[in-house]
């Protein structure tokens, strides 16, 4: 029985992110809160049950404590408390800014650390050869220039953490307007899930591709070598 390759874990990742915390938490908010199914503060913690058993399973298959697989979880439960509580609106904006305007926090001070996020976050060891890029830069001279090119990718990821701030703010703030606790909230909920994908998520997705071709393409400047030297097949 052969092992499944890299690309097939990544296609699995993406297709249970986006089945257990979106579309199945999006469809039970949306249609099955009301009184004659599960009712308002049911549909909540029903609906989150199933984002939280997933990132729970994968802190458990992949042995790491990963910081946005616990970010994820947080944001979990603070939605589901946020929501049983009945706390305004206001609360929930503030929480969906919070979580992302933290992490582009941390990507701006790890730069000025031995261990920058944003390695983490785009050029991690799966993707490049670390030991030979290293050896290659010392051997240029140009470990101090790189990092000079890290520093402006840092920035580009930072921003686009900042922009998924705002967006989530925003959207929060336009369809949570209902009172809390109602089966009418718990359905703006459900619409908000199902519109952070492509209003919050995909402009973020084109800043962190712009920081990653960026970095390529200074990998390939810096070093003299195509940039496929440097790539993890």
């Amino acid at each position: 029985m052969t092992e499944p390759t890299q690309a097939q874990k990544q296609n699995s990742g993406f297709f249970g992110n986006l089945i257990f915390n979106i579309a199945i938490p999006v469809v039970i908010m949306s249609y099955l809160s009301t009184d004659e199914y599960l009712g308002p503060a049911w549909g909540v913690v029903v609906a989150l049950l199933f984002p939280l058993g997933y990132g729970l399973i994968e802190l458990v298959q992949t042995k790491k404590v990963n910081m946005f697989s616990v970010l994820g979880i947080v944001s979990v439960l603070l939605t589901g408390g946020i929501s049983l509580l009945k706390l305004p609106a206001e609360y929930m904006a503030i929480k969906e800014a919070a979580i992302p305007a933290l992490i582009g926090l941390a990507v701006i001070i790890t730069q000025f650390t031995h261990k920058p996020l944003v390695k983490a976050l785009i050029l991690n060891d799966q993707l490049v050869n670390w030991d030979k890029l290293n050896a290659r830069l010392a051997e240029k001279n140009a470990i101090e220039i790189f990092k000079e090119k890290i520093a402006v990718s840092s920035y580009i990821v930072a921003s686009s953490f900042f922009l998924s701030s705002a967006l989530n703010y925003g959207l929060a703030k336009w369809i949570l307007v209902s009172e809390p606790g109602t089966t009418a909230y718990t359905e703006e909920l459900g619409r908000m899930t199902a519109l952070s994908y492509p209003v919050i998520v995909i402009p973020s997705m084109i800043l962190l591709i712009s920081a990653l071709i960026y970095l390529f393409k200074q990998i390939s400047n810096v070093t003299g070598d195509p940039i496929e030297d440097f790539l993890n097949q």
